[in-house]
């Protein structure tokens, strides 16, 4: 017996159950929620989420989500353009930039090395970073990536690929337990992580 008095419910509760960390009743709720409002909120919310998926790309020069081939960060000149943030992907961006702690630019790995899941560095956006590094007056670039083996490794990989340029390379400071993500990070934390970090080598020594 269908445990829903409509189709379309059922339909609509199928597709937002696919969304990460969101369950059937969390789901329903939703999709009443949905259902008490006006109709121009739904469609209004279709229409975003179709726009978005069409239209949004990746910035050409650092891969975070862009609006536009140069995303807002890269193209404010009020940024220090000689120091890059790496980390894995938009949500740690977001995080970072809530702690209003940095003024540099960033570079979007895309992941991190995972062999398990069969994500090797070619599969990442290393090689353009070594191009930034060629092409761009870098000289310092910061390792955020998680505080996991996958992220450690990671870390190691690029460090072995630009010590050769004479870059700075520095770290987060450990504020961050490991383990976490950085979009899980409380501001203060993160923020003073970045504030508050360290040569690449020291990380290497503790570890």
């Amino acid at each position: 017996m269908n445990e829903y008095s409509s189709k379309l419910l059922e339909l609509a509760v199928g597709e937002l159950s696919r969304l990460p960390g969101i369950g059937k009743k969390t789901a329903l709720r939703l999709a009443l929620h949905i259902l008490k409002e006006e109709e121009v909120f739904a469609e209004n919310l279709g229409s975003s989420i179709i726009k978005m998926r069409k239209e949004i790309v990746f910035c050409k020069k650092c891969n975070n989500i862009s609006d536009a081939d140069t995303c807002e960060i890269c193209a404010n000149h009020k940024r220090d353009e000689n120091t890059i943030c790496v980390v894995e992907d938009t949500r740690d961006v977001l995080a970072i930039e809530n702690t209003a702690q940095f003024n540099g630019l960033y570079h979007v790995l895309g992941g991190i090395i995972n062999p398990i899941e069969g994500i090797g560095p070619n599969d990442l956006f290393i090689k353009h970073l070594i191009e930034r590094i060629h092409h761009e007056d870098i000289r310092e670039i910061i390792l955020a990536l998680p505080a996991t083996v996958e992220g450690d490794t990671t870390s190691f990989y690029i460090y072995r690929l630009v010590k050769e340029f004479g870059v700075n390379v520095t770290t987060i400071a450990r504020g961050v337990a490991v383990g976490d993500e950085l979009e899980y990070t409380d501001e203060i934390t993160l923020g003073r992580s970045i504030l508050n970090r360290l040569p690449f080598e020291n990380s290497m020594k503790r570890s």
